[in-house]
């Protein structure tokens, strides 16, 4: 048994924490600082708490805690995800989608930046508010039709508003989305050129592979970037988004991969799509490529790469939900 002088009681009152895993940790904190005996009735209650959040081959006991330290970290993780697949397996299709976007690598960027309007990384204030709306899943329909195309019922998680044909606003997100690349392709010297290819085939095709032509990029080869937004709510494809985490990302590279390899090739370019889902989700070739893009700018702007990496994401990411808020606001 660990003993130790007794903590006053309002000291606990202190450290009444509603979050499980804070609450285990300040109590295993005090155990090993000889602060809490072993068998402390607070340190049960805690340890009962947190096995309430957690599934049963992560609960912990007294002497486990004692025998193996843990961190704050690793407690609040291990919520975390019990959370996360409880709410994941009590969801509608759409909202498995949804969940699986919204925990993806880079997806929650523009909630971790610091606002500012002379860099063009913020949100108006009821930008923001329809912006969290439609994050957490919450109505952003207000029950209305589309202003745009009044055939069409605004659906509750905002999948007709992100993806109307009418009104402009998905050409005006891609532009978005291509110009922040551009800018950041820029910034790290990189040679670019927009919109290339209509008239250059041989078929006289006036279809433009590159949104961005990226030269001098794989192995000395110009590198043509096809920016493309889909939306995992898509009635068509909403089982396979609801069960596997980028099986639209995936398919969407490989449609532009049939459609523009062969024509890319012809010109002496790689065909590199870049798409990534209305939640910010990004697929695995627009992952390693802005990965790339991140050390280069790293290397050019003496940054961290860490640094890099998170600016080069996050301006991505406000584009995209600022993009997404305008599109709805416009329709409700």
């Amino acid at each position: 048994m660990v003993s130790g002088p007794a903590w006053p009681q309002q000291w606990w009152s202190r450290f009444a924490l509603t979050v499980p895993s804070l609450k285990l940790s300040v109590y295993h904190f005090c155990l090993f600082l000889r602060f809490v005996d072993s068998e402390d009735i607070h340190l049960t209650i805690a340890i009962d708490h947190f096995n309430s959040h957690v599934s049963p081959i992560e609960k912990l006991s007294v002497n486990s805690i004692i025998s193996s330290p843990v961190s704050q970290k690793l407690l609040s993780s291990k919520v975390n995800d019990h959370c996360f697949q409880d709410l994941f397996d009590r969801s509608s299709p759409a909202n498995k989608a949804r969940l699986l976007s919204v925990s993806a690598p880079h997806a929650t960027s523009w909630l971790s930046v610091i606002p500012s309007t002379s860099q063009g990384i913020h949100l108006d204030p009821i930008e923001f508010r329809v912006a969290v709306k439609w994050w957490l899943g919450l109505d952003t329909s207000q029950g209305s039709q589309c202003a745009f195309c009044p055939a069409h019922s605004l659906d509750p998680l905002g999948h007709h508003a992100l993806t109307c044909k009418c009104g402009g606003d998905v050409a005006l997100r891609h532009n978005a989305l291509r110009d922040t690349l551009v800018h950041f392709l820029h910034r790290a010297h990189a040679s670019v050129q927009v919109e290339v290819g209509a008239g250059l085939f041989p078929d006289h095709s006036q279809s433009r592979p590159a949104d961005i032509l990226l030269q001098n990029w794989n192995l000395g080869r110009p590198v043509a970037l096809d920016i493309s937004v889909v939306s995992p709510l898509n009635p068509s494809t909403l089982a396979e988004a609801g069960a596997t985490f980028g099986a639209v990302l995936e398919a969407t590279e490989s449609r532009k991969h049939q459609a523009n390899d062969e024509k890319c090739s012809a010109l002496g370019w790689v065909s590199t799509p870049l798409a990534v889902d209305s939640y910010g989700a990004w697929g695995k070739e627009a992952s390693l490529f802005l990965a790339q893009v991140a050390a280069w700018l790293a290397i050019h702007k003496s940054l961290p790469k860490s640094q890099a990496s998170f600016d080069l994401f996050s301006n991505l990411s406000i584009c995209l939900i600022r993009a997404n808020a305008r599109a709805i606001l416009r329709r409700v």
